[in-house]
């Protein structure tokens, strides 16, 4: 399960306006992205919200990638997680990231990474949940 979680918001988005606006370009442009990347993606879905901006996910062999627009702000909500199963899939996740970035051309930009995996059971130090 080891692998890189990128969490990313884009504010003040000038690319163009129909990826806000429509689910089906956006699926477009998020699978462009995930090819790009050499990532394999299994299952989608995208809503459309009427009058409004659209929601969507791919499940990808190695994780997901998650995306919500807010045309109203201009802003768009993603997530996407890579796990390094057989390999480092981290160029990957920038990969795609980049790609999404590229063509939503946000001013601004926050964003979080976080590691995932490298628990270790017998290390006293590392949360536990029994269950």
């Amino acid at each position: 399960m080891n692998g890189l979680h990128i969490l990313a918001e884009f504010h003040a988005c000038e690319g163009e306006r129909r990826l806000l606006l429509d689910a089906g370009t956006l699926a477009a442009l998020c699978r462009r992205a995930c090819a790009k990347a050499g990532l394999v993606v299994v299952a989608e879905a995208f809503h459309q919200f009427a009058g409004a901006g659209a929601t969507g996910a791919l499940v990808l062999a190695e994780s997901h990638m998650a995306i919500h627009t807010w045309p109203e702000l201009n802003s768009v909500t993603l997530d996407l997680y890579v796990c390094n199963y057989s390999q480092d899939n981290r160029a990957a996740a920038e990969t795609a990231y980049s790609t999404l970035r590229t063509e939503l051309k946000p001013r601004r930009i926050m964003r979080r990474d976080i590691s995932r995996g490298g628990f270790d059971p017998e290390d006293p130090d590392s949360d536990s949940v029994a269950g």
